[in-house]
């Protein structure tokens, strides 16, 4: 899987698979015996047609948002390693997600310039803190942790209008779901 750090499992990225008439296969579920619990799994090297799951012919990027890749990479199962799938390069539909991430990141609303150097600042300092008084480190980190509630719950309500927030946009300038800017404006307005 593939992330970034600040857009975390919103936009989780994959090798996806597609059969030989161009759809992409459900999760495949593998029966290990007794209990209640039937394992699944998506991860592209599963679709090997062994067990019962399809064989998938070709990749592309997918992303946990819902996107997917343009193009497609042929599948050569002769050159995936069994016991090492992880070894066969994807770096194809890894590099269509990069740029899917990149495309996510452009439509985000920027921070001042000024605001990402001094963030930046900040974060250096407490890294540097860590080891010398790692309990001032603790105390900083609580004292960002109230501050940054502080401003998220009054950029929530300056937010407010008659009708609610437009939740397409606030998701794009997030970079994130509509139904995870929901989540995240309503965790924040509830803290109040």
């Amino acid at each position: 899987m593939w992330e970034t750090e600040e857009f975390g499992d919103g936009h989780e990225g994959r090798p996806g698979v597609l059969l030989a008439d161009g759809t992409e296969p459900g999760p495949v579920y593998f029966d290990t015996g007794s209990g209640p619990t039937v394992h699944r799994s998506t991860d592209w090297y599963v679709y090997d047609g062994t067990l019962g799951a399809p064989v998938a012919t070709e990749l592309r990027g997918a992303c946990s948002c819902g996107w997917r890749g343009t193009p497609r990479y042929p599948l050569d199962w002769e050159a995936v390693e069994r016991r090492n799938p992880y070894l066969y390069d994807t770096s194809g539909p890894e590099g269509d997600w990069d740029a899917h991430i990149n495309d996510v990141q452009a439509r985000t609303v920027p921070l001042p310039v000024d605001l990402t150097a001094l963030l930046d600042q900040v974060e250096t300092r407490l890294t540097a803190l860590i080891a010398d008084e790692p309990l001032a480190a603790i105390r900083a980190a609580a004292t960002l942790e109230r501050m940054t509630q502080r401003v998220a719950e009054d950029a929530v309500y300056s937010l407010d209008t008659v009708d609610g927030p437009e939740w397409d946009t606030v998701a794009q300038a997030l970079g994130v779901s509509r139904r995870a800017a929901r989540s995240r404006l309503t965790r924040y307005a509830l803290c109040r």
